[in-house]
């Protein structure tokens, strides 16, 4: 297997080496080079937190996260219209930044053996940090570009060999993968075991990596490689990498929903794995004071609002209770559907506002602070948290200081039970260790290995399947860009194509209540499509190679239908 670098590692060189003198920046400067600096567990430890700037949960300061922000699915209806990369661009931070990192991570795993103040666990610890570090970034290439080179070492830029590194050509992404998959096994083999801190990394979060990756690898296999003995072996993975967490006594569902993701600490909550630690006047974020103050929210659609069962437990063509969609208009002007929130998955009730809010008819959440709207009329909550003052509620910057997860059980049961429903072994015990346990917290009926036909499912999967992924979906709403990336593993981004299902870019119905300010379709629903058409083509699986790479390196070679 060829194991090399790429031209941008030119330039990646000299960034790393700024990003670490930060670092390094804890002892002054003169003291420390790369040469001297790793001598003890306590410098390691030192350069390894910088790994922790990967997650960046609800964001930091007010830059965006992974909860919210990504408009580009079938979830959310943005408030300006978000559609797929036409054009081939000159850079792309991704490419450039993971190979940076992919760097970083190889200088530590190079240095530590030669620590002689270490003991020799110490050293396998950190070593599986790094190369769990290093598999990630190379993930996040081969899930938007494919192919993509393996870096396994340090490059220097006066090393004798650095032509044939600097203008090979991509690996196979399969190769990629296999690679990712090794260093994942060497971390979960060596990483400690002790998850006391859920602020720190161990054995269980390099479980929940190779979870979430060999799940992704696994149904890309099945449904883009036609590949299903590939595809069993990384389900297989994801599903053992899954259980080892599940099986393990520290970790337990949260009694609320809700909490998990509105919390000011989430130090003790059970079912963290990894979450991000945000500190009052020290780091915070911006996501609540983005959902409740006057510049408009990313609402719901309408395809996301439909996708939750009712309290039967069944989708909206089946069950037997009142399947409308159309709220009550009460006195003060406004729409109220707390009677639609009363009869479906309270994890609904739990993400959404009890009234529609959209331009020209704000609303004030919790009574006091800003009235916010809402690009589809459905407000999004489900991270709002009303104990906070309404300053810093309704404040625009960083003021926010809820606590965010990263890795946490609910994912982890998902994946399980995707993993077994996509090898066709999933048992009644299997759903009643994972989803159902889901559905237990919200008080939902249980989900059943012959659960009824829903004349929604349009993804040519069995009916099982096509309730795992509703489960996923309402789950993780607005949460980790996770319905982007699993449409894509699904291969069933045509989804996105709002021309052929134009209820992913409508929202709420209003009918004929005075709306001057925002587009109401014939029907009565919110319009946010901004009369634009997302048109899929198969070409957007796979992110276009940057033009600048492509003229230092044309071995690279760009994607399929982007030349």
């Amino acid at each position: 297997m060829k194991r090399i670098s790429n031209i941008c590692l030119m330039f990646s060189l000299i960034l790393l080496f700024a990003s670490c003198e930060k670092v390094l920046d804890k002892q002054p400067l003169t003291q420390f080079t790369n040469d001297n600096f790793w001598t003890s567990e306590a410098n390691v430890k030192i350069y390894a937190n910088y790994f922790y700037n990967e997650w960046t949960g609800y964001g930091n300061g007010s830059g965006q996260g992974v909860f919210y922000y990504q408009t580009l699915n079938d979830n959310q209806v943005g408030r300006s219209f978000a559609t797929f990369t036409v054009n081939v661009p000159a850079s792309d931070g991704t490419w450039s930044s993971c190979y940076t990192e992919i760097r970083r991570a190889n200088i530590m795993i190079e240095k530590i053996p030669g620590i002689a103040s270490m003991n020799d666990k110490a050293k396998a610890h950190w070593m599986g940090v790094a190369r769990l570090y290093r598999a990630w970034q190379h993930f996040c290439l081969v899930r938007r570009f494919g192919d993509a080179v393996i870096v396994d070492k340090n490059l220097n830029i006066g090393q004798d060999d650095k032509e044939q590194y600097l203008y090979a050509a991509r690996n196979n992404r399969n190769d990629v993968m296999d690679f990712i998959l090794e260093d994942l096994n060497y971390a979960v083999e060596n990483m400690n075991q002790d998850a006391s801190s859920r602020v720190a990394y161990n054995a269980a979060v390099a479980q929940a990596i190779k979870s979430r990756i060999c799940l992704f690898e696994g149904t890309y296999a099945k449904y883009h490689l036609n590949d299903a003995a590939r595809a069993n072996t990384y389900l297989a993975e994801s599903k053992k990498a899954s259980e080892a967490i599940m099986n393990n006594s520290m970790y337990a569902l949260n009694d609320s929903y809700r909490a998990n993701y509105n919390s000011a600490d989430l130090k003790g909550n059970n079912e963290m794995i990894l979450y991000k630690q945000y500190i009052k006047s020290v780091l915070g974020h911006s996501l609540i004071s983005y959902v409740c103050s006057s510049t408009q929210i990313h609402g719901l659609s309408k395809a996301a609002f439909d996708a939750y069962l009712f309290t039967d437990g069944l989708p909206k063509a089946t069950t037997t209770l009142d399947n409308t969609d159309r709220g009550i208009a009460n006195a003060e002007g406004r729409i109220d559907i707390q009677n639609l929130l009363d009869v479906r998955d309270p994890r609904l009730a739990e993400s959404i506002d009890s009234v529609l809010l959209y331009n020209g008819n704000g609303y004030i959440r919790y009574g006091a602070g800003m009235a916010s709207t809402s690009s589809s009329g459905y407000g999004v909550m489900k991270f709002d948290n009303p104990v906070f003052p309404t300053a810093e509620r309704n404040q625009s910057g960083s003021s926010n200081h809820t606590d965010a997860p990263i890795f946490w059980l609910a994912e982890i049961l998902l994946n399980y039970a995707e993993a077994c429903a996509e090898m066709g072994n999933c048992t009644k015990a299997d759903l009643d260790k994972s989803v159902n346990l889901l559905r237990a917290r919200v008080g939902m009926p249980d989900m059943s290995v012959t659960p009824v036909a829903d004349p929604a499912n349009n993804m040519g999967v069995s009916d099982l399947i096509w309730e795992i992924r509703r489960e996923r979906r309402v789950e993780l709403m607005f949460d980790l860009e996770d319905r982007y990336w699993s449409l894509i593993r699904w291969k069933q981004l045509d989804k996105l194509d709002n021309g052929k299902y134009p209820d992913q870019t409508k929202g709420a119905w209003i009918g004929d209540i005075k709306a001057d300010q925002v587009t109401v379709d014939e029907n009565g629903y919110i319009d946010g499509s901004f009369d634009m058409i997302r048109t899929f083509e198969d070409k957007y699986y796979l992110q276009p190679i940057p033009s600048g790479q492509l003229d230092l390196n044309p071995a690279l070679g760009q994607n399929p239908g982007w030349n």
